[in-house]
């Protein structure tokens, strides 16, 4: 009798048993409800995850754009990986692109992006739509019109060097002399208005009572930016630092425009390295491969980035 009261489940309580399934009434729409993404999903698979899958097998092939190999490629293993290893040029554009990353990304549109927002905060209101106008109207053109916008400022006798030259200033031949600087400032005119807009809508959402508490404590300044402001919007830090560095790595046509990755490589980031293995010496297998060296590269990035900012997605 004891074992039986024991044994017997507590008054007030029921014995969990598995979840039961769902009605096939809420399943039907549910599934109706998943028609209208059909053609979407189709259209991502057309023409994303094809390319992508094709890109993935033509990087393991000799695939070429004419000779015998385009018409019958074949399977070569690890090769074009390997040469790229040996290829000095391949080296420096990796370093080159971690660079431009670096300064025009990270340093230059993020940290741009940040000063401008925290100067125009509590700003009149048509000082920062004016500033917003001149930032976003970059930001909006045409990569291609942007590109030779800015020939025309830094090319030689152009704009920029006339302004010099007029204020008896020397005026260098900036695309030559200053390719790799030229293609770092080009970048942070054009891209800055997206970290402008992410900070300024992130500042905007700091509850007032904070940073004024902050100010009674004595934290003005530098100090209330690192302690006080800086940790209440380090979420969209984070996110803002991850989107702008991938947007970097993949820029093509600007640099491309202004200076086709010269002089003698010394501007030349892997996306025009392999634009120029892929298309002006052919060798298409060779530039998917590179392809997916930077792939893999951004995949880096967004894991470091991810990892910062998972602690902060778990709170």
């Amino acid at each position: 009798m004891a074992e039986a009261i024991r044994t017997r489940p507590a008054l007030g309580k029921t014995a969990r048993g598995p979840a039961p399934a769902p009605p096939p009434r809420r399943a039907r729409r549910d599934l109706r409800r998943s028609i209208p993404l059909v053609p979407a999903l189709a259209l991502l698979t057309v023409f994303f995850v094809g390319p992508v899958l094709w890109c993935v097998y033509a990087a393991f092939t000799d695939t070429a754009l004419t000779g015998s190999a385009a018409r019958d490629p074949h399977f070569v293993g690890l090769r074009n990986f390997t040469r790229l290893l040996g290829d000095h040029q391949f080296g420096s554009s990796v370093l080159l692109t971690l660079v431009f990353a670096l300064a025009s990304g990270v340093l230059g549109q993020n940290g741009l992006g940040l000063s401008l927002a925290l100067l125009m905060r509590g700003r009149a209101q048509w000082l920062r739509t004016t500033l917003g106008v001149l930032l976003v109207g970059a930001w909006v053109l045409p990569e291609i019109v942007a590109g030779f916008t800015l020939y025309a400022f830094f090319s030689d006798g152009g704009t920029l060097d006339t302004v010099l030259t007029s204020l008896h200033l020397p005026a260098p031949d900036w695309l030559v002399s200053h390719a790799m600087l030229t293609v770092v400032l080009a970048n942070v005119w054009r891209g800055t208005a997206f970290s402008w807009m992410v900070y300024t809508a992130a500042l905007d959402e700091i509850p007032p009572e904070i940073e004024d508490a902050a100010a009674t404590d004595g934290a003005v300044g530098v100090a209330r930016l690192w302690w006080v402001t800086l940790p209440m919007i380090r979420r969209s830090v984070f996110t803002n630092l991850m989107v702008v560095t991938l947007q970097t790595l993949a820029v093509f046509t600007l640099i491309f425009v202004l200076t086709g990755g010269g002089p003698s490589g010394a501007s030349e980031t892997i996306p025009l390295y392999m634009y120029q293995q892929a298309f002006k010496f052919f060798q298409l297998g060779q530039g998917t491969a590179i392809a997916l060296v930077l792939l893999a590269i951004g995949g880096v990035f967004s894991f470091l980035y991810l990892r910062l900012l998972k602690p902060e997605l778990n709170q």
